[in-house]
Order: structure tokens, then C-alpha cells, then sequence
């Protein structure tokens, strides 16, 4: 018999009627190749499994203790018995100490290692013969357990014959728009020369009115042998009817792309109905993809053709422009109908699980509102940033020769191997966490080393500086537009499980709030002339989200007062008057606040304010006395996601949260802190996007000028005419406040400025 197999356990049945072959090597083993490779015959390898242990089964094996360590060992001694029973002798004092102290876990680690051979099994030797799987149970059981990567090797069903046509001809292209016009709903898409949409050119568009057929109008293809196509200034000016007309429903994968794209041309699409991403969001957030690749797969047992099929990959992809012309009708016509199809299965599970309201009040309009933001953009001093950039040179010179005069020596600072050795071996600090390649130099790990040695902050303040400079200060006036002047970010509508946005390219939510730094670089974004920048920021909003849920009357109390809820939470906790409550106190309450919403344990608060497990226990002990619906509240969230499996929002947003099944408690603990989080953050993410959608619409139905821009977590960003800068607070505050009622008040704090500093 030979067993196939990589895994070197499976070396211990090794045997006169049994080998192993390894097919990552090659390589076939009998008894003698076993001794070659462990020293010992293959009736002692669990010997020395059971002292090195393995990490992928978890076995732990003796702490210090390698595989040649191991085999040395057991060659010398023949068993773990015989070697524990005589550990006295082993010369080594750290490794006889070892097994002195961990004698019972190195028998426990060869029990786990041992493969039982004489476990009764019946076997029918003809049902292990292979046959041809059940395609349906085999999927079925693949979408239940979430292995959307393997959905690809599943024989696949036969498909319905699909039409694709390409539209070359003017009496072709008009019977297509008359098609369009009078359908009621279609699917689009637009192909293009860039993924960055403010910069694409049109290469064509494909529609879908019903399943399985298609139509690609190629436009501009310049590959060899293209036939003579439509203008895009003709196809556009004939389309824009349709696209402008609300009575007619349009369906699209990723829309916003589409929607910037032809919004280039002068083309504003009305009647914005369904994006599939968006329903794949709302119906699973934590699901790993929302392409239309995977939603096709998962929901229509579809493999679908890719750009980098059409296109290719790395050095030898070339643009759609030169794609040929069949090649595209079926990748862009495929796209369009899988779209629609996808739109027909994912409507009514929407519908199901109370997400409809959801999607078509908050998601859908929300990304019209993201659109406009995107397109406006923000202007950004690149003359500002240059100057700051020569200054941070300067710093991190500085930083650089200080760092070196504190290690003794010069280094690769941006080494973690080589800032290890400096820390843990040349300075001899106390390392607190290991990695799989030596101890960890990370935040967490510097932060508490500071507190023995000055090098480690420095450290922080190097990798801050040297962060902030390459991915804003020296980064942003690359990322100008030169046709607008402005920095045009991405806002993501389906990353973050909790149901916040999110942007990239670049990325402005992690510019840091309170550091000189940070409030140096948001001095670059600045507002255009005769304008300014108004910041409306939701005041401690998941605290008073905290207060609704829970209905605690103390909380409630606290913010119907109007009173500083950390001062109070700090009074209440301590049993102190308010007027005693010193600002270290305040300091303290704050966190405990924060981190009841975040579900932090004794361990992690103590972390964060400084002081001992036990006195943490006593802050939150004491918290949870004062304000008791809260522990309510958090307990039975817990306890609901437990038997339901997910959690909700104020609004009806779910996440599901497997991790509370897992039987890793470490992992049970992170699902209970999602549990508490998220209806939590999801409530104060669903009330800003309610906000921007009203904001944007009174913007419209009020002929003003201004301009929403960004939106950073609690914070919205306008850039406001000074003319209109009265009008617009009291806009904003009024849609902000008054975007749900609460069981406490809802507060915007607003500031305005010619730069975003200024305006924060």
C-alpha cells in the first residue's frame, strides 16, 4: 500500500507493506528513507514529534526543544519514556530543565502525534473507486460552508444558449435605443481605457434587456483589423435620452464606475435602480468578494470571462481600446447580462431579509450623492506640501541621528530583523511577542518598551514621519488632477462590515486628528478662492447611539443635561462631586466610555490608561454599576447574535458573525466585541449616509452652490461660498440633527476655514 501524502506525521506507519510518497519531493519513502531523513526508524518518529511538536496540527511539543534537537535526543535515549527518566543526565542546563518542568506535555504532545492504526473500520473498497460527483449537493454544500474558490472546479451545468451582437451598423444602433426606451429596465456597462474613471476614455458600452442576450457597441477599438465603429459623440447624443430618463430603470455592476465615466460626457444618468455589488453587500458584508466574477459563481453557477482574459496580464496586458472587437462583445455583453441576471436572483433575497428599505432609501440614493463628491474633488496646496516635505528631511535626519547615538551603531531602522537584534540583543530589552520570524517590533511592542528605554520612541516618531511623508506629504501633488487642480479620492460603499464608508487613491480617513503632523498636512487641503471649508462633525455620536439602544436612564439623563459625558461618567464611576473630576480623570472616564462600545476587557483598558488590571476591572465593575441597562443592553446583543447569527443596526443593516461558533476562545472574544460594535458604529454610519443623501438633495431643490467633498467617519466636509456660509449651517445642522429622532439629543459641532485644519 502507499499513501500519498506530504504530511511527514503519516512517516510513522512507514512499514513492510507500506510506503509514503511525497509529491511535493518526489519522492517515495520506505523504512530506510525514514531513518535517512529522522535518524531513527519510522516506529520512533512519534518520539520525536512528541518533543518538537508541530504548530499546523498544534501540537506544542517541549518549549526550546527543534526537530534536530529532537532526533538527537531519541537516537541517544530510544523513547521519550526512557529520555524522562534520566533527564537528570542531560548536560544542557536550559534543556534539562525543560524537560524536567514540561515532562507531562511531551507525553501529551506523542499521544497527539501517534497515529492509531487498530481503530476498527469497516470499508466498502468499492465506494472509495471514483464516480462522478453529485454536481448540485456537491454545490450546494460549497455555498453553505463559504468556499466561493472552489465553486470554479465544480463541473458546471450546461448554460442557456447566450446571444451577444455587436452593434456596428446606424439601423442596428437605432433599433437598440428604441429597444432601450421602450423596455422599462436594462442593464449597462461601460468599457474604457483606465480604471481610474475621471481619466477614461469610452471604448464602447454593452445593455442587456433580458437573460442571456446582449449587445456591445464598440466605439473606439483600434486593434488590427477593427471595423469602421459608431462616434462616440453620435452614440452618446442618441443614448442620452434614455440614460436621462427616470422611467426607465437601469441596472449596473459597480455603477458609480459607469456613472463617472459617462458623466465625463456630459451624460447624468437618471433612474438608477440596482447594483448587484451593492445587494451582495447588504445581504452578507463579510462575504470576501462582491466582483461580478464571484457573484456569478456563487449565485448563478456561473464561471464568467475576465478582464485579463480578454486583455492579458502584467507586462504584456494591453488596453481595452486594442481588444478585438468579437473578443469584446462577449466580455462586455457578458458583463451586462449577468448583471441583469444577478439583479433577478438578488431582488427578492433583499426582500427576504428585510434589506429592501436599506437598499433603496439609503445605499442606492447614497450612491448618486458619492458620484458627485468623487467628480468634485478637493483642492489640495502642492506648494504647501513640497515645503513641508524639504522640512520633514530635515526632522527625520535628525530623528535618524539620534536614533543611531541611543542603538550605539548605524542600522537599516526600517529592518525589523536588524531593529530586533538592537533592542533585544545590543540594548538586552525584554522582548513581550514573537513572530514566526524572530520577535516583533511592532507598534504595540515599541509602545511598551518606551517606557524602559528612550530608542523605541524615537522609533515611533521615525516610522510616523517617514509614513506620513510617503503616503500624503510626497504622494498627494502626484495625485493632482491637472484638469481640475484637485485631489479626486475614491469613496468604497462595500469594504467596511460595518456599513461605514471607506476611501482610497488616496486614502483620507487616516490622516491623523490629533497630532502636529497631521494637523499640518489637512492644512494642504484647502478651499478655491471667494470660498471656504465648513466641517460638520457629529458629536460623540456612538455614545448617544449607546444611550438610545440601551435606554439606560443615567446615560440618557446624562446627555438630555447636556452635560460632558466623560466628566460624568468619571464622576459617577469615581464617586467624586463634577467639580473634583481633574482632567487625568476625565482622561480615564473617556477611554472607559470608548471602550465599552468596543467591548475591551480589564487587560486592554489597563493597556491604554496606565494602571492595573485589577484597578481597570474596578473602573469598568464600577461603570456597569451606574449605568446597569448598558450591561443589559451589551449582554443581550451577545446573547441575540448567538441564536441568530448576526447583528442589526438602527436601520436594519446585518453583519454576520461566525466567530461567536468558533472553539477558539480568543476568537469567541473578537465576536463578542463585533457584536457589540457594530450595531453601535453601523447605527452612527447609517444616519451620516442619511444625512448626505438629504444634504445633497436640499443642495439641488435650494439652487446653492456648495459643495459637499468629503466624508471622514463622523465628519462631513463642504466647500461653502462665503456667501453662503450662514445658510449652509443651518442646513447642515438641520439634516444632521435631524436625520432620526433619539432618545437624546443628536449634536453636530461645525467650524469653518481655508483650510481643512482651520475648518476642523
Amino acid at each position: 500500500m502507499t499513501v500519498v501524502t506530504g504530511d511527514k506525521d503519516l512517516l510513522q506507519l512507514v512499514g513492510k507493506n507500506i510506503t509514503v510518497y511525497d509529491t511535493l519531493k518526489e519522492k517515495i519513502f520506505e523504512p530506510k528513507d525514514v531513518e535517512e531523513r529522522f535518524g531513527v526508524g519510522p516506529d520512533r518518529v512519534v518520539e520525536i514529534m512528541g518533543l518538537m511538536g508541530d504548530s499546523s496540527d498544534n501540537i506544542p511539543g517541549v518549549p526550546g526543544i527543534g526537530e534536530k534537537t529532537a532526533q538527537a535526543l531519541i537516537k541517544e535515549f530510544g523513547s521519550i519514556e526512557n529520555l524522562l527518566s534520566r533527564a537528570e543526565t542531560i548536560k544542557k542546563p536550559k534543556l534539562r530543565q525543560s524537560l524536567i518542568e514540561h515532562a507531562e506535555l511531551a507525553r501529551l504532545s506523542r499521544e497527539l502525534a501517534r497515529l492509531h492504526a487498530d481503530v476498527p473500520i469497516s470499508i466498502d473498497y468499492d465506494s472509495l473507486a471514483v464516480k462522478t460527483p453529485d454536481n448540485a449537493a456537491l454545490l450546494a454544500l460549497l455555498r453553505e460552508l463559504e468556499f466561493p474558490s472552489l465553486l470554479k472546479y465544480v463541473t458546471q451545468e450546461p448554460e442557456q444558449a447566450r446571444t451577444y451582437r455587436t452593434v456596428l451598423e446606424e439601423r442596428e444602433f437605432e433599433e437598440l435605443v428604441t429597444l432601450l426606451s421602450r423596455s422599462g429596465e436594462f442593464s449597462f456597462d461601460t468599457e474604457t481605457t483606465s480604471l481610474d474613471p475621471l481619466q477614461a476614455e469610452l471604448v464602447g458600452m454593452s445593455f442587456a434587456v433580458s437573460s442571456h442576450e446582449a449587445y456591445y457597441v464598440p466605439l473606439c477599438h483600434i486593434c488590427p483589423g477593427a471595423p469602421k465603429q459608431l462616434s462616440v459623440d453620435h452614440a452618446l447624443a442618441r443614448l442620452k435620452p434614455v440614460f436621462t430618463d427616470p422611467a426607465v430603470k437601469k441596472v449596473g455592476q459597480n455603477m458609480k464606475y459607469d456613472l463617472l465615466v459617462l458623466g465625463r460626457y456630459g451624460v447624468k444618468v437618471r433612474g438608477i435602480h440596482f447594483d448587484p455589488m451593492i445587494a451582495s453587500y447588504l445581504l452578507n458584508p463579510g462575504r470576501p468578494s462582491h466582483g461580478l466574477d464571484a457573484l456569478a459563481l456563487e449565485f448563478l453557477n456561473c464561471k464568467i470571462t475576465t478582464y485579463a482574459d480578454v486583455a492579458g496580464t502584467g507586462k504584456k496586458q494591453i488596453r481595452f481600446d486594442q481588444v478585438d472587437v468579437e473578443a469584446a462583445t462577449r466580455y462586455s455583453g457578458e458583463d451586462a447580462d449577468i448583471a441583469l441576471r444577478l439583479k433577478q436572483v438578488l431582488e427578492p433575497r433583499l426582500k427576504d431579509q428585510n434589506l429592501e428599505r436599506l437598499f433603496r432609501e439609503i445605499e442606492m440614493p447614497l450612491l448618486e450623492v458619492l458620484v458627485d463628491m468623487e467628480r468634485t474633488g478637493i483642492k489640495v496646496d502642492a506648494g504647501f506640501l513640497e515645503a513641508m516635505s524639504r522640512r520633514l528631511e530635515t526632522d527625520t535626519a535628525r530623528i535618524t541621528a539620534k536614533i543611531y547615538e541611543l542603538a550605539g551603531t548605524e542600522f537599516n531602522i526600517n529592518s525589523p530583523k536588524q531593529l530586533a537584534d538592537i533592542l533585544f540583543v545590543k540594548l538586552q530589552l525584554t522582548p513581550t511577542k514573537k513572530t514566526k520570524t524572530g520577535f516583533s517590533t511592532n507598534v504595540d511592542v515599541l509602545e511598551d518598551l518606551a517606557r524602559f528605554h528612550p530608542l523605541p520612541a524615537e522609533i515611533l516618531q521615525y516610522r510616523t514621519l517617514t509614513k506620513l511623508k510617503s503616503t500624503y506629504i510626497d504622494a498627494l501633488p502626484a495625485m493632482i488632477d491637472p484638469s481640475s487642480g484637485r485631489v479626486h479620492t475614491s469613496f468604497n460603499q462595500t469594504v467596511t462590515a460595518t456599513g461605514r464608508l471607506s476611501s482610497s487613491d488616496p486614502n483620507l480617513q487616516n490622516i491623523p486628528i490629533r497630532t502636529d503632523i497631521g494637523r499640518q498636512i489637512r492644512q494642504a487641503f484647502i478651499a478655491e478662492k471667494g470660498a471656504s471649508l465648513l466641517s460638520a462633525d457629529y458629536s460623540q455620536i456612538e455614545l448617544r447611539v449607546l444611550a438610545h439602544l440601551s435606554a439606560d436612564p443615567g446615560l440618557v439623563r446624562t446627555f438630555l443635561e447636556d452635560e460632558d459625558i466623560h466628566t460624568r461618567t468619571a464622576s459617577e464611576v469615581l464617586g467624586l462631586p463634577l467639580e473634583e473630576i481633574t482632567t487625568e480623570m476625565r482622561r480615564k472616564a473617556k477611554a472607559v466610555n470608548f471602550g465599552i462600545i468596543y467591548g475591551i476587557s480589564a487587560f486592554g483598558l489597563a493597556q491604554d490608561i496606565g494602571v492595573s488590571n485589577s484597578e481597570a476591572k474596578r473602573y469598568i465593575d464600577s461603570y456597569f454599576a451606574r449605568y446597569p441597562k448598558v450591561r443589559t443592553f451589551l449582554d443581550d446583543t451577545i446573547q441575540s447574535a448567538k441564536m441568530q447569527g448576526y447583528v442589526t443596526t438602527l436601520f436594519g443593516r446585518r453583519r454576520f458573525i461566525p466567530e461567536l461558533s468558533s472553539s477558539s476562545a480568543p476568537v469567541r472574544n473578537f465576536g463578542e466585541r463585533m457584536a457589540v460594535n457594530t450595531p453601535i458604529q453601523g447605527t452612527a454610519a447609517d444616519m451620516i449616509k442619511i444625512a448626505m443623501i438629504r444634504i445633497s438633495e436640499r443642495l439641488v431643490r435650494e439652487d446653492l452652490r456648495s459643495r459637499m467633498i468629503l466624508q471622514v467617519h463622523d465628519e462631513l466636509v463642504f466647500e461653502v461660498p462665503d456667501s453662503e456660509i450662514e445658510p449652509m449651517k443651518r442646513l447642515v445642522k438641520e439634516e444632521m440633527e435631524g436625520v432620526v429622532k433619539l432618545l437624546v439629543p443628536v449634536k453636530v459641532e461645525m467650524a469653518t476655514g481655508k483650510n481643512w485644519d482651520e475648518a476642523h
